[in-house]
């Protein structure tokens, strides 16, 4: 995932989990109280204790004095966003092909997951990588600010 937040002067402060470090993932953990897999569920369901977690992780790299306590992002809402990454999205297809045998489900699966993405075309890069037999995929429109996934499947991991 990747957790960014759009600071009021315009500058975005990003940092991907993959550029974590086994002891950051472990701090983490221990500022939410949640397991690693619990942080990564809470991530995809934009909740602000883990993304603000991850952000302060990676400000803790230049202020190591920083406490999670003290640290806040102010406009939250609508200023901090979790998104996935293309190893996440070419996982998620790899079991949604073995798992979804109708097209429908598996573009409806993919529309979520565009909206999901850091970068949209990653969904349909993975697509192609899957099936280089497949036809050439067309830019489709994403949400501005989607509403996420259904209530249903938020709870569930995606992985």
């Amino acid at each position: 995932m990747i957790v960014s937040y759009t600071h009021a002067d315009g500058t975005v402060e990003s940092v991907s989990t993959d550029d974590l470090s086994a002891i950051e993932s472990a701090v983490i953990e221990s500022a939410t109280g949640m397991e690693w897999d619990a942080v990564d569920t809470a991530l995809r369901s934009q909740n602000p204790t883990a993304m603000r977690a991850v952000l302060w992780v990676n400000r803790k790299r230049s202020v190591p004095t920083l406490k999670f306590s003290d640290f806040d992002l102010a406009g939250w809402k609508r200023r901090t966003k979790a998104r996935l990454e293309y190893a996440e999205i070419a996982d998620m297809l790899e079991v949604l092909y073995r798992e979804t045998p109708e097209p429908e489900e598996l573009e409806q699966m993919c529309g979520y997951m565009r909206t999901l993405a850091h970068e949209p075309a990653d969904v349909d890069r993975a697509l192609k990588e899957m099936d280089p037999k497949a036809p050439a995929v067309v830019d489709r429109p994403v949400q501005a600010e989607p509403a996420l996934v259904p209530a249903d499947s938020a709870s569930e991991p995606m992985s």
